[in-house]
């Protein structure tokens, strides 16, 4: 098997598996695996399309089914396609605050167009390779997003949770949200506050019985939904339902037809920065998940495709007015550890939510939006990386700086600028590490840290020739070092000779930096000498026509050599 994030064509793991079944590989297993993962997705697609899409927003179909067929066709799909073998895609929490976000300014049909691009977006970065270079996004940028999302997510989902019954919606913007919350503290519906609390508690103590063949918050939910019809909470004490909120017909018992969203080229400007946040957040959390897949089962995911699968996933849902999808932790990790191996789990994940759409629609209607909500606040809370911020007197001020950002930016504003602030903020603080990695030191008769052939120590160094070494890659974060540097010398030599063969890359920054100095050298009637440069920096060199600039008579492969060269230059001058 090749090594993740190099193989060139989109092939997708089923037809490895097809070709070369894993030896543990079990039909019953996988179908078992798939069921309980179903079940486990359930809950979690019908609260992510309740809590993805505002009150009086016009929908295709309403906003419990925009979750669930998103899981059925996504879920399908990327299973099929992907780059990970157990991998489970579906719609997440992680788009919660960029999905409501769209939708607030451009309308539903500017989510559909936004999400469409989007993958678009996702299948160009998987065919130019991009899925590796994915991995290196900074943790402090990661992490406070993925924290920020999780706040977000959990102050939403507070109406719901403890039942307010207050007559307009509650705002998005954060710091309009904190003073409404504590306008209509008063609407708080006790008996729907008591029963997210009693779903919130099942949810996490049902591990502890060990019944892995049913998921504690289907246990939640259904508990719930029996409860309130049972005792007439609903009616009795104002406890809403799905049934309530969004019509008997929450669910319908078909499936959707696939039909394009209005668009026109005008939209491609103003939603071009939510669709590529979209494709970052999906990216980023489908190959974290394959990652993790990764060291649970012990295989081997390939990154490029799976943005591929992950495109098209997200290019297909919209047809049918689903929702942005991507690889599910959670769920990912459920299928490994109820025996799923290959894709196949996962197609059986997407038929069995299926099968409960065409059989089970109607009950929905009766399940309560606390139970729902106290579903997504488990979610939040465990998705929020809370004990990073524990670390933070321990990190570099740097990443606590990208960290805080990051999160604050997230839960005040939206994902879309939490995202872009957030990556430039990395990349300034990539520059920073380069630089610090990078060092620039003068090279003298006593030094003794290189190879016969390149050591100094013991060989006399002419008069008018200075000598520097660059240790590290020469990007544009370190060539600002080399020339403070030669900004310290107090008479410029007639000769400099640069030693870089503990360099290893070159970018244009460095190269500008580079023909400065032999610009400087020559405007004082001197010359640069490099010595043992690599590949990587020659090929650029010569790509640019430098090396006609310098001279090809500069270029020397040893110390040695270049010192024989030097003396040479002094002695014609």
């Amino acid at each position: 098997m090749r090594p993740t994030g190099i193989t060139p064509t989109f092939r997708p793991r089923l037809l490895d598996v097809f070709k070369s079944p894993p030896n543990n590989f079990s039909l019953g297993r996988e179908i078992s695996a798939g069921a309980t993962v179903g079940l486990i997705a359930l809950p979690l697609a019908l609260a992510l399309g309740i809590a993805s899409i505002p009150n009086g927003v016009a929908t295709p179909m309403p906003p419990p089914a925009l979750g669930l067929f998103t899981a059925i066709i996504a879920g399908f799909l990327i299973s099929m396609l992907g780059g990970s073998r157990v991998q489970i895609g579906g719609p997440t929490a992680a788009f919660i605050p960029i999905i409501l976000l769209i939708v607030s300014e451009h309308g539903y049909n500017g989510l559909l167009v936004a999400t469409i691009m989007a993958g678009g977006i996702l299948i160009i970065m998987g065919l130019s390779q991009m899925g590796s270079l994915i991995k290196y996004i900074p943790w402090p940028v990661t992490s406070g997003f993925t924290t920020g999302i999780a706040v977000s997510i959990m102050l939403g989902q507070i109406p719901d949770f403890a039942g307010y019954r207050a007559e307009e919606a509650m705002p998005r913007e954060f710091f309009e949200k904190l003073p409404w919350l504590f306008r209509h503290v008063e609407t708080v519906n006790p008996f729907a506050l008591t029963l997210a609390i009693f779903c919130v508690a099942t949810i996490l103590l049902w591990p502890r019985l060990k019944i892995h063949a049913l998921p504690g918050s289907v246990v939640a939910m259904i508990a719930a939904a029996t409860f309130v019809a049972l005792t007439g909470w609903d009616h009795s004490f104002g406890v809403a339902t799905v049934g309530s909120k969004f019509g008997a017909n929450a669910i319908p018992s078909g499936f959707p037809v696939p039909q394009l969203p209005e668009f026109n080229w005008g939209m491609l400007r103003n939603l071009i920065g939510p669709a590529t946040a979209i494709a970052l957040l999906c990216a980023i959390e489908s190959l974290l998940s394959a990652v993790v897949a990764d060291g649970l089962s012990g295989d081997r995911h390939n990154s490029n495709t799976e943005l591929i699968a992950q495109g098209i996933a997200n290019l297909v849902c919209p047809l049918f007015g689903g929702l942005p999808a991507t690889g599910a932790i959670a769920r990912t990790s459920a299928n490994v550890n109820n025996g799923g191996r290959t894709p196949l789990a996962g197609m059986v994940h997407a038929a069995v939510l299926l099968t409960i759409v065409l059989a089970a629609a109607r009950l929905a209607s009766v399940i309560p939006m606390a139970a729902m909500s106290a579903v997504l606040m488990v979610v939040a809370f465990k998705m929020g990386e809370w004990h990073e911020l524990l670390r933070i007197p321990k990190m570099p001020r740097s990443d606590v700086a990208v960290l805080v950002s990051t999160l604050t930016l997230t839960v005040v504003f939206d994902l879309v600028v939490a995202v872009e602030v957030g990556m430039v903020l990395a990349a300034i603080l990539f520059i920073k590490r380069v630089s610090q990695t990078t060092e620039v030191s003068r090279v003298t008769a006593e030094d003794m840290l290189e190879r016969p052939e390149q050591i100094a120590q013991g060989k006399e160094i002419p008069k008018d020739v200075l000598v520097y070494r660059i240790f590290g890659p020469f990007l544009f974060g370190a060539a600002e070092k080399m020339e403070d540097a030669l900004d310290r010398v107090d008479e410029w030599p007639r000769v400099l000779i640069l030693r870089l063969h503990l360099v290893t890359a070159m970018d244009a920054t460095g190269m500008n930096a580079l023909e400065s100095i032999v610009e400087r050298m020559r405007a004082r009637g001197g010359v640069v000498i490099l010595s043992g440069i690599h590949q990587q920096p020659l090929q650029m060199l010569r790509k640019a026509g430098f090396i006609e600039v310098i001279g090809r008579e500069n270029f020397r492969a040893t110390f040695d050599e270049s010192l024989e060269r030097a003396r040479e230059v002094l002695a014609i001058n």
